[in-house]
């Protein structure tokens, strides 16, 4: 392409203060170096990492900064070193990576690559400790190694999925982020039987993800757990056939889905990043073969605690992370669900705009409103 090489300048929104709207500027963003990919970004979605991360109350802030992790896009031009991508491919940028390199990325059960795992705070790229934005002359600073909020992004090439160009932008960058995890933490790690009974905490985005693989894994009864009674008639399209409001009942939650179940769920995916629901999900489960997964990030103070028995009674508790899928390895085959349709990505996306009415798209997330809100670059 014309402009490999060299700097390009292009539309981005940036986060100048924590808390404030986005400002749409012009940034240069310069070209990839070694191992480095730039990516014309055509579609970026919002997720609700994003806004943790503009409200930056809980974290290191780090600003001026283009956040921005789920989107799909082309790649522009690549920089030394780079062999398994060319200009014109089809990308998914993903906050965690894949170098392929190290003991976790050479386990079958590991995606936590110790080169490229999410790094919140680093606003730079990890070959030069340099940004690749900027305005004026003046560094702006990157976001888990993706921000997507802009025309054109620098990524180190293992945190790019090479995907199927026959797939619809628009609709598989939602598989970047939020979907994968909920999807794979039901399918790749909670792991329902066929005529399993699945609860399922927290119906956002991530929650209806995990339920929906709960679905397609066969699972005739599928509990959700919200505090928001709103959340059932939406839950239902994902396969939701019973719905437990935890302040409907004076006793604890898992003593409810217990009674429900007859002894306990076959398997829990836990979707708020709330310890008492991530208790709840492993009391829940089953004695002899209950499985629950937490995917939800807690606060940082926040403890665990159950009786051992709980285990000693054969329930098993697990985490995970981004669905337990390894980004380069295996969102293509993600894609290929949705090209086959066997996943529905549509009914995730609830709202669409043009970039430039980015702050629109953080007001309804701040509402609740929506599960995924996709925004096209090109107006």
């Amino acid at each position: 392409m014309a402009t490999a090489g060299k700097v390009i300048k292009c539309k981005a929104a940036v986060a100048w203060e924590a808390g404030k709207p986005l400002s749409i500027e012009e940034v240069e963003v310069a070209p990839p170096q070694a191992m480095e990919v730039r990516v014309e970004i055509l579609y970026t979605a919002l997720c609700h990492t994003d806004v943790y991360f503009r409200e930056a109350k809980g974290q290191t802030p780090v600003f001026p900064r283009i956040l921005g992790h789920e989107a799909g896009g082309i790649v522009e031009s690549v920089g030394a070193g780079v062999t398994e991508l060319v200009p014109g491919d089809h990308v998914l940028p993903v906050f965690t990576g894949e170098c392929k390199d190290c003991a976790h990325c050479k386990s079958e059960e590991s995606n936590l690559c110790d080169l490229l795992r999410i790094n919140v705070d680093r606003g730079v790229m990890i070959g030069d400790g340099q940004s690749r934005f900027t305005i004026g002359g003046k560094p702006i600073f990157h976001f888990v190694g993706t921000s997507t909020f802009s025309e054109y992004t620098v990524i180190h090439v293992g945190c790019l999925a090479k995907i199927n160009p026959e797939a619809p932008l628009d609709k598989v960058c939602v598989l970047s982020c939020g979907i994968s995890t909920g999807l794979g933490a039901t399918l790749n790690v909670a792991k329902p039987k066929k005529g399993s009974t699945v609860a399922i905490f927290g119906l956002g985005a991530v929650g209806l993800a995990a339920m929906e693989g709960a679905k397609m894994a066969g699972a005739p009864r599928i509990i959700g757990v919200d505090l928001n009674p709103a959340k059932y008639e939406q839950a239902k399209k994902f396969g939701c056939t019973d719905f437990v409001n935890p302040k409907d009942h004076t006793k604890p939650v898992q003593e409810v889905l217990v009674e429900m179940t007859n002894g306990g769920v076959d398997r829990a995916v836990e979707c708020t990043g709330h310890v008492d629901a991530m208790i709840s999900a492993f009391e829940c489960v089953h004695d002899g073969w209950g499985v629950a997964v937490l995917v939800g990030v807690p606060h940082k103070e926040a403890v665990f605690k159950t009786h051992p028995m709980n285990l000693l009674n054969e329930r098993t508790l697990k985490g995970t992370f981004f669905g337990n899928y390894k980004p380069r390895t295996d969102l293509p085959e993600v894609v290929e669900m949705y090209m086959r349709k066997e996943l529905d990505l549509e009914k995730f996306i609830t709202h669409s705009v043009p970039f430039s009415q980015i702050n629109t798209a953080f007001d309804l997330m701040l509402k609740g409103e929506g599960l995924r809100c996709v925004m096209r670059m090109d107006e």
